[in-house]
């Protein structure tokens, strides 16, 4: 029975690997590309137009539960995480500085592909069992594509269910609190002590979540801009005490980028390692950002999918960015193992601010890994309402904290790799949805600028 499990932990495992590398990759890149020029570079041409959108509440009002702020703000808080911190270290490690041009690229990319999912949110919004407005790929596809396209919706809200549970947050954050304070303070790393940490989350965790989506995007639009502002303000510090450095810092993430030294393959090496890095952390064709857009009051598709359109700017674009420079300007990475991404981070910051410069970090990683799995209930309590009905969503709640609790105590192996798969498996619904509806959405672009 054993040698069964196992055999098939590393069936799952592999597969994962598989298909959340190039295939994922290529599906998400690839897409995003088309969209881009198919847009005539709507990332672009129509940055000015998101900035203004986002500035000015729209007087067209719909049906809705939160304002497009609040959106876009609850899309930023479930993709600021993790990621960008461990996974811009991790990029910088494998793929060199140049990783970092690439992820810009693949910033724009994204931007063009979030455009195209929050325009068809409030294109094609539906209502669930209860009669209340509800938007997301599974709608998208019931009321864009019709009703003979219907397995694919409950394809991506079944993966969905799973893929959105904040596991491997919870898991990385209790990891985190025991590396740097715990441990060095003589406490055991024990079984009761991750449970108990495991509680505290989910307690915390709890008190939004269960207020449902008002509350949730209540709490980003409040969380949101402060952590990134205090992001912006810990590397601006660090980049003013070491500011001799960055000239050589820049040219390195711009000459990396095309280093001719390292021949075609290198160059495409770099470009992918970037470009999928970033693709990973913004979710542009994923699906999350059709769901927390959905629920926006706005009710004109261009102006949601301009303001859709900036969190990868934020996210892929800004926040990575903050992480990259202090790394490479303690410039010890190339020595580091890739899946220590987190702990290279730390070490970089603590080396540019000796003796508070990990801990600064740490309270980032705090806010980002919450902000996170606030944003992350939502999706996955849309996906309940939309296979079980709107009367038993809110059990779901009780099962992803549950999940939280779990994910503080095991080893998540084979679990994170069915998480990842789920994730990927998202993307293929959504993906073919905005292709085969992006002439929708190129038409009425055409006409708002008419």
């Amino acid at each position: 029975m054993n040698s069964f499990l196992d055999t098939l932990s590393q069936g799952i495992t592999t597969v994962s690997d598989f298909v959340c590398g190039y295939p994922l990759f290529l599906l998400l890149i690839g897409g995003g590309l088309f969209l881009f020029f198919y847009s005539g570079a709507v990332s672009l041409r129509h940055l000015g137009d998101a900035m203004h959108a986002l500035r000015h509440r729209s007087h067209c009002s719909g049906e809705g539960q939160i304002t497009s702020f609040q959106a876009l703000m609850s899309a930023i808080a479930s993709t600021v995480g993790m990621g960008n911190i461990a996974g811009v270290a991790i990029a910088i490690t494998v793929g060199g500085p140049g990783a970092i041009f690439w992820m810009w690229v693949s910033a724009l990319v994204g931007m063009s592909t979030k455009f195209f999912e929050g325009a068809l949110a409030i294109l094609y919004k539906g209502h669930d069992s209860a009669g209340q407005p509800q938007g997301g790929t599974m709608y998208i596809i019931l009321h864009g594509l019709g009703p003979q396209w219907r397995f694919w919706s409950y394809f991506f809200a079944g993966f969905g269910l799973i893929g959105t549970l904040c596991v491997m947050q919870a898991n990385q954050l209790v990891e985190s609190v025991t590396t740097v304070f715990t441990t060095p303070a003589g406490i055991p790393n024990t079984l009761m002590l991750r449970f108990l940490m495991g509680v505290v989350i989910a307690v915390v965790v709890g008190i939004v979540i269960i207020g449902g989506i008002r509350r949730i995007s209540a709490i980003s639009a409040k969380i949101v801009p402060v952590m990134v502002s205090c992001y912006m303000l810990l590397v601006l510090v660090i980049i003013l005490m070491h500011v001799d450095r960055l000239p050589g810092v820049l040219a390195d993430i711009v000459g990396s980028a095309f280093s001719l030294e390292a021949g075609i393959g290198g160059i495409l090496a770099t470009a992918l390692t970037g470009a999928r890095r970033a693709a990973y952390v913004n979710e542009a064709g994923v699906g999350t950002a059709s769901m927390m857009h959905g629920a926006s009051d706005n009710n004109d598709p261009i102006r949601e999918g301009f303001i859709a359109m900036i969190g990868p700017a934020i996210d892929s674009g800004l926040v990575c960015t903050l992480t990259a420079l202090p790394i490479l300007l303690a410039g010890d990475y190339a020595s580091a193992e890739g899946i220590k991404g987190l702990y290279i981070a730390l070490h970089s910051f603590e080396h540019l601010l000796p003796g508070c410069g990990q801990y600064l970090l740490m309270v980032m990683v705090f806010f980002f890994a919450f902000s996170t799995m606030f944003s992350y209930s939502y999706y996955g309590l849309k996906c309940t309402n939309f296979l079980f009905g709107a009367h038993r969503a809110k059990y779901y709640n009780y099962f992803y904290l549950v999940m939280i609790v779990v994910a503080a105590m095991v080893p998540l192996g084979t679990v994170v790799a069915v998480m990842d798969l789920s994730f990927a498996l998202m993307a293929l619904p959504t993906m073919m949805s905005l292709l085969l509806l992006a002439p929708r959405v190129k038409k009425l672009l055409k006409e708002y600028h008419s």
